[in-house]
């Protein structure tokens, strides 16, 4: 009984010093998808330029208010100066003065609206920029997804492979004891299996490999007890699904505006368009200094004076009589700078130019992307209705060579090469398959539907 009861405490202790993260559920790829983006580091420096684009805007915005500055003096000086007699004497003067002033910007040649909104747009294609990492790794995340799953189905059919040559090699040593078949058949058979289990193990360290890739792209700490949730069917061909059969796909002509593609949702379109009217937002800074500006100003201020042989009032009578004010309005006219202001023009025209055609790349990289997915998920489709047939194919050409094999009208290579065959075309299929998965998912992901299997 205290046997039991021990033992049964160390299995309790072994259990309980288990990490948490060993007892994880399985994570469907939208759960990696989430934890991806709100992990990733690239993701948060994305993050915290669009912060700083925040900033931005929020400084252009409070450019509009007037400002209020304050400032103290104090000054000393020594030696042969000219009094107020028009004489000149040795005397030391001290003076101590008080300023409070302000200023408007009345008119600043649209300046000012136009550096608002320079920014405001500025923050949108941060924020689009922000999206597009976001996708960017969700993509990474998918296709990483999907190599977990073929790996897994990778090793399920070499374990399959195993129990094949398994059931072979005791059928074989079952006829060596009575003497039906020689010790080199059951020897060539073994080393089948042996190659099998090596194949096995490679399969299984492949798998491992694809699931640590994942847990990085996660920022993960160990891919200790990480699992991921397999589809709950196996992907079909593309005639199961009318939205991708090669019959409906058409990629678009234009480059940009073809039927059924638009590409202005995308977040790396938006970013480059809203980046477009930025630049023209530039040109109309430059402009701004072809007009006039008119400002507005007001401020305070008093002094406290003292000569040395001359009395002077007290501290707070003199700041009391010399107590001045002001009001001002500044007209800024522009006359001729050198030719900066045409130049600086000249220069946004320019950049707005170069903005267009780092749109139009944009537009014409995304179609070259969304072209070869597409072509790349007809040929997924193609491949995976060949695989089915070659798979059927294999199958029934292993069952015939089995049954003369158990016959012993064919040979232990004969059965090997069909088995190796009919196991090829599944590892074939089973590729087909995730391929093909990955490529419808990335096609609707393209036309803006969320990214799953």
């Amino acid at each position: 009984m205290k046997k039991k009861v021990a033992t049964a405490l160390v299995l309790c202790a072994a259990i309980a010093s288990q990490p948490l993260h060993a007892q994880t559920a399985p994570w469907s790829l939208r759960q990696c998808c989430d934890y991806a983006v709100a992990h990733n580091i690239a993701i948060k420096q994305y993050e915290n330029q669009r912060q700083q684009r925040e900033l931005q805007l929020s400084t252009a915005k409070s450019s509009r208010l007037p400002d209020l500055n304050g400032s103290a003096g104090q000054n000393f000086s020594f030696g042969r100066g000219l009094t107020a007699q028009n004489t000149y004497t040795n005397t030391n003067t001290s003076s101590t003065s008080f300023q409070l002033g302000t200023s408007v910007p009345i008119f600043t040649g649209f300046q000012i609206p136009n550096t608002i909104q320079l920014n405001r747009l500025n923050l949108e294609a941060a924020t689009q920029d922000l999206e597009k990492a976001r996708n960017d790794i969700r993509m990474q995340v998918a296709q990483a997804y999907v190599q977990i799953l073929y790996d897994m189905e990778i090793c399920n059919v070499a374990r399959r492979q195993i129990s094949i040559d398994s059931a072979q090699v005791a059928r074989l040593e079952a006829l060596l004891e009575v003497g039906r078949i020689s010790e080199a058949e059951v020897s060539q058979q073994r080393a089948a299996l042996a190659q099998s289990q090596l194949t096995a193990t490679q399969a299984d360290n492949n798998r491992q490999l694809a699931i640590l890739a994942l847990t990085q792209l996660l920022e993960l700490e160990s891919p200790e007890g990480f699992s991921i949730k397999a589809p709950l069917t196996a992907p079909e061909g593309a005639s199961s699904d009318p939205s991708f059969s090669s019959n409906t796909i058409e990629a678009p002509s234009g480059a940009v505006e073809g039927a059924p593609w638009e590409f202005s949702f995308r977040p790396e379109v938006q970013a480059e368009q809203l980046r477009l009217q930025a630049a023209e937002n530039n040109i109309k800074i430059a402009k701004s200094g072809l007009y006039p500006t008119l400002s507005f100003s007001a401020g305070l201020g008093t002094n406290y004076y003292t000569t040395s042989g001359f009395k002077s009032d007290a501290f707070g009578k003199q700041l009391q009589n010399n107590f001045s004010q002001y009001l001002g309005l500044n007209l800024s006219i522009p006359i001729f700078n050198r030719f900066q202001t045409r130049n600086q023009i000249r220069s946004a025209r320019i950049d707005r130019d170069n903005q267009q055609l780092a749109l139009d790349n944009v537009k014409k990289q995304l179609y070259k992307e969304i072209q070869q997915a597409y072509y790349n998920t007809v040929a997924a489709d193609q491949k995976l209705k060949s695989s089915e047939t070659a798979r059927q194919a294999s199958e029934e050409a292993f069952r015939l060579v089995t049954a003369k094999y158990e016959q012993g009208k064919a040979t232990i290579t004969e059965f090997n090469e069909s088995r190796n065959n009919f196991l090829k075309a599944e590892s074939d299929l089973t590729q087909a398959r995730y391929e093909y998965l990955y490529q419808t998912a990335l096609m609707k992901f393209y036309r803006g539907e969320e990214l799953s299997f």
